[in-house]
C-alpha cells in the first residue's frame, strides 16, 4: 500500500517507522569476522607495511614561480583574496551598518581605555584608527573588532604608571609625566607588535594552545577586577598614590578605603547616573533586540549627554568634577620608539604579546567555529602584531580584540573587516575635526563606561560552579590563576598560572588510571573488570592497560603498578628464587666436596702397595709382577673415581618455582595492552624490557598488543627486539593476544595459524 504524493504527514510517519525497523535491526545485528591470528611480522607481511617517506617541506620555500609567489602574497595578505570576490549587494549594506555601530561603541571605549593606560584620551583615539585599519589588510578573521580593551589597557597602564613614578626616569627621557607615560606606551606597543609578528613568522601561533579556555577566563576575570580597581578613583575623585608589583591591587583598595573621607560627591553622582542610564540601555538593548535594526548607541548618547550637561552647569568650576581636558584634533607625525627603554619593557612587552593574541585567536576561532571559516593563528599573530608595530610609530598603545564590539559587529551583520575599516574612518573623522568637543566631558562617565563593559567578564565568575560540576581540575586552573593574578600582577600572574597549568598536565601524565582488562562475554572487547561487572578475566591471562603513555616520568610507575595490579611480588619472588637457587648450588657443591674427600682417601689407601724385600733373584720377579698388576688395577680404579667425580661435578640444579618449593602465579601469560601509548623513549623500552624479564623469571610469558606502527618503529629503532624478544610477541589486538596465550602456554611464540571468530 503506498502513500498519496504530496502527503507530508504520511511521508513523517513512514520515516519515522523506517528509522525504528532500522534502529532495531542494529540491535539484533551481529557481525562474524574469521581471520588468521595476527602478530606484528605477519600483520607487516598482510598489510604491505613500508616506512613512510619523509617529506621535506623546507625545499618548497627557496623554490619560485608565479603561482607560488600569488600564493604567498594572499597567505600574508589576505585582503587580495577576499576583496576582489567579495559580493557587494549582499554584504555591503551589512558591513556598513556594523561599521558604524561599532565606532558608535569605538568612539566613547577608545577615550576610556586610554585613561585605564594612564594616557590622555587621545592616544585612545589613535589606538582605535590605525592598529584597525592594519588589521583589515592582514587579518584572517571576519568578524573580531581589533582595538582597544581593558585586559590590555590595564597592563599597559601598569607599565606606565610604575615607571614614571620614578622621578629619575622621568627626567632620564627629559619630558614631563604624561609625555613620559606616552613615550613608553608605544615603545610597548613595539616590542609587543616586534614579538608577535617574530612569533608569527616562525609559525609559533601554537604557543596559544598552552593558554587553555579556563585559565584565559580565569586571567580575564582577575584582569576586570584590577581594572575596576584602577577606576575607583575616578568614580570618587580622589588622587592615589601608584602602586605597582604584588599585591598592588590590595594597597589601593586599602588606599581607596583611607581616601574615602575625601570624596568629591559631584563625581560620585556623575558615575552613579552615568553607569543607572547605560545599564539601563543595555537591559532595553537585549529586550528589543529583535526588533531594533542598529542597538541604541547607549554609550554614545551618554557621552554626548554628559558632555553637554557638564558644559552647560559647568561641573568642573562648581562641583570640582574631573573632566577630560583639551584634546588635541588632526593626525600626528609618525614617531621612532626609545630604543633605550627596550630592556627595560621586554618582559611585560612579552607578557601583553601572549596576552592580546590569546584573545584575540580565542574569539576569532569561536566566530569561525560558528560562520563556517578558517583563522590561520600564524597569520593573525602577524595581522596582530603588525597592527601594534605600526601602531607604535603613531604613538598608539597596545591592541588587541574587544569581546563587546565583536558581538556587535557580528549582531549587527558584519560579515568581513570592511566593517573595521568603516569603524576606523569614523574614528578619523573624529581625529581630525570632532575631538575637541569631548574636553568637557566628566572623567567619571569614562569610568562609568569602562565599569559597565566589564559586566561580560565578571559574569565568567559563574565558571566557578560549572567547573565544580564538571571538572575540578580545571576549577584548580581556574582558582590559582585568579588568585595569582590579582595577588602577583598581571605580568607574574600570568606566569604563574601557565606554569601551574602546565605542571597539572606533566602530574596528570605521570599518575594515569591503571586497570586490568577481562573480556566481555561473547566479544573480542576487553575492559577494566572494576568498572564493568560483566567483564571476566581470561583464566591464566593477565590484560594490563594503563590511560595515558608511557615515557621517563612514569615508566617506574608503571611497572610497580603493574607487578601491584597482577598482584604477584614479583621482585620478592625472584629474590626468594635466586636465594634457594643459590642454597641448592652450595648444597651440591658441599656435597661434591664431600664425595671428593672420600674418594681421594679410598685412591690413597689402594696406592699404599706392602713391598717385601727379597734378595732373591725369583722373588724380585714375583714381587715385580705383582707390583705390575697391582698398579693396573689402582689405575683402572682411578679412573673409575674421576669419571664419578665428573658425572657428581654436575648434578640437575631445580629452577622451576614448584621444585624450589615457591608459590606460583594464578596466570602463565601477561599481555601489555599499549594502545595507549603515542610514543616511546629509552627509559621506556628498557622498563618494557625489564619487565619481560621479571615475569619470564616467575615463567609468565609477556605479549604486547594493540601497539601502533610508528611506536613499533621506535622499538625496532631503540633496538627492543632481540633473539628473546621478537616481532612475534607483538599482536595486532587484545583478542589476538589472548587467543594465542590460550593456546601456546609455555611453549613461546611460533607461527600462529589459528583463525580468531567473532
Amino acid at each position: 500500500m503506498g502513500l498519496p504524493d504530496g502527503s507530508e504527514h504520511g511521508t513523517q510517519q513512514t520515516q519515522a517507522l523506517l528509522s525504528a525497523t532500522q534502529e532495531m535491526d542494529l540491535e539484533r545485528r551481529d557481525y562474524h569476522v574469521e581471520r588468521p591470528l595476527l602478530n606484528q611480522e605477519q600483520l607487516e607481511d598482510l598489510g604491505h607495511w613500508g616506512p613512510v617517506s619523509k617529506t621535506h617541506p623546507w625545499r618548497t620555500w627557496f623554490r619560485c614561480s608565479r603561482a607560488r609567489a600569488k600564493s604567498l602574497l594572499i597567505q600574508h595578505v589576505p585582503v587580495l583574496g577576499w576583496l576582489p570576490r567579495y559580493p557587494v549587494r549582499e554584504w555591503l549594506l551589512g558591513d556598513l551598518l556594523s561599521g558604524l555601530s561599532v565606532a558608535i561603541m569605538q568612539l566613547p571605549q577608545g577615550l576610556a581605555y586610554a585613561l585605564l593606560a594612564g594616557l590622555p584620551p587621545m592616544f585612545g583615539l589613535y589606538s582605535s584608527f590605525y592598529p584597525v585599519f592594519v588589521y583589515f589588510l592582514f587579518g584572517t578573521s571576519r568578524h573580531i573588532s581589533v582595538g582597544t580593551f581593558a585586559v590590555m589597557s590595564v597592563m599597559v597602564g601598569g607599565v606606565t604608571e610604575s615607571l614614571t613614578a620614578d622621578e629619575a626616569f622621568v627626567q632620564s627621557l627629559n619630558a614631563t609625566v604624561d609625555d613620559a607615560r606616552v613615550q613608553v606606551a608605544y615603545t610597548l606597543s613595539f616590542l609587543v607588535g616586534l614579538f608577535q609578528v617574530g612569533l608569527g613568522l616562525v609559525h609559533f601561533g601554537f604557543v596559544v594552545t598552552y593558554l587553555s579556555e579556563p585559565l584565559v577566563r580565569s586571567y580575564t576575570t582577575a584582569a576586570s577586577v584590577q581594572v575596576l580597581v584602577s577606576q575607583l578613583k575616578y568614580v570618587f575623585g580622589i588622587k592615589l598614590n601608584s602602586h605597582s608589583g604584588p599585591l598592588s591591587v590590595i594597597y589601593t583598595v586599602l588606599e581607596v578605603c583611607a581616601q574615602l573621607p575625601k570624596t568629591v560627591p559631584g563625581t560620585v553622582v556623575t558615575a552613579i547616573v552615568a553607569g543607572v542610564v547605560l545599564v539601563l540601555v543595555k537591559l532595553l538593548n537585549e529586550k528589543l533586540r529583535r526588533r531594533l535594526p542598529l542597538p541604541i548607541p547607549g554609550e554614545l548618547l551618554t557621552l554626548i549627554g554628559a558632555t553637554a550637561i557638564s558644559y552647560g552647569v559647568k561641573l568642573n568650576d562648581r562641583f570640582k568634577v574631573d573632566v577630560v581636558g583639551n584634546i588635541t584634533t588632526g593626525l600626528i607625525p609618525p614617531v621612532a620608539p626609545k630604543t633605550e627603554l627596550f630592556a627595560t619593557l621586554v618582559g611585560n612587552a612579552f607578557a601583553i604579546a601572549v596576552v592580546g593574541f590569546a584573545i584575540a585567536i580565542s574569539l576569532g576561532k569561536i566566530f569561525a567555529l560558528r560562520h563556517g571559516y578558517r583563522v590561520d593563528s600564524n597569520q593573525e599573530l602577524v595581522a596582530l602584531g603588525l597592527s601594534n608595530l605600526i601602531g607604535g610609530f603613531f604613538q598608539c598603545f597596545p591592541v588587541s580584540c574587544s569581546m563587546s564590539r565583536s558581538l556587535v559587529q557580528e549582531s549587527t551583520g558584519g560579515n568581513t573587516q570592511i566593517a573595521g575599516a568603516v569603524s576606523s574612518l569614523f574614528i578619523l573623522l573624529i581625529i581630525v575635526k570632532l575631538g575637541e568637543l569631548f574636553r568637557d566631558l566628566p572623567k567619571a562617565v569614562l569610568a562609568a563606561v569602562i565599569i559597565v563593559n566589564l559586566k561580560g567578564m565578571m559574569k565568567q565568575f559563574s565558571d566557578i560552579c560549572s567547573l565544580w560540576k564538571a571538572n575540578r581540575v580545571d576549577l584548580l586552573i581556574w582558582l590559582v590563576t585568579f588568585v595569582a593574578t590579582i595577588l602577583l600582577n598581571l605580568d607574574i600572574g600570568l606566569a604563574v598560572s601557565i606554569v601551574f597549568s602546565l605542571l597539572l598536565v606533566v602530574i596528570r601524565m605521570q599518575l594515569p588510571h591503571y586497570s586490568v582488562l577481562g573480556q566481555v562475554p561473547d566479544t573480542d572487547i576487553y575492559r577494566d573488570v572494576a568498572e564493568y561487572s560483566g567483564a571476566k578475566e581470561v583464566p591464566g591471562v593477565k590484560v594490563f592497560r594503563s590511560s595515558a603513555t608511557m615515557y621517563f616520568a612514569n615508566a617506574e610507575l608503571y611497572s610497580d603498578s603493574l607487578k601491584e595490579k597482577c598482584g604477584v611480588d614479583v621482585d620478592r619472588l625472584i629474590t626468594q628464587k635466586k636465594k634457594r637457587i643459590k642454597k641448592q648450588e652450595m648444597k651440591i657443591k658441599r656435597m661434591n666436596k664431600a664425595k671428593k674427600s672420600q674418594k681421594q682417601a679410598a685412591s690413597s689407601k689402594i696406592s699404599s702397595v706392602s713391598v717385601n724385600v727379597n734378595t732373591n733373584f725369583e722373588d724380585i720377579k714375583s714381587n715385580d709382577v705383582e707390583g705390575s698388576e697391582a698398579k693396573v688395577h689402582q689405575g683402572e680404579e682411578l679412573e673409575d673415581v674421576v669419571a664419578s667425580n665428573q658425572e657428581d661435578a654436575k648434578p640437575p640444579i631445580m629452577t622451576s618455582l614448584k621444585a624450589l618449593g615457591l608459590p606460583q602465579p594464578d596466570f602463565h601469560s601477561l599481555i601489555l595492552d599499549l594502545s595507549t601509548v603515542s610514543f616511546v623513549d629509552t627509559v621506556c623500552i628498557k622498563s618494557l624490557k625489564n619487565i619481560f624479564r621479571d615475569f619470564r623469571e616467575i615463567e609468565v610469558e609477556v605479549y604486547i598488543a594493540a601497539c601502533y606502527s610508528p611506536v613499533v618503529t621506535q622499538l625496532e629503532a631503540g633496538h627492543f627486539f632481540d633473539e628473546s624478544i621478537t616481532k612475534q610477541h607483538v599482536f595486532a589486538s587484545v583478542h589476538d593476544a589472548v587467543t594465542f596465550a590460550l593456546h601456546h602456554r609455555k611453549s613461546g611464540p611460533k607461527s600462529p595459524v589459528l583463525a580468531t571468530k567473532l
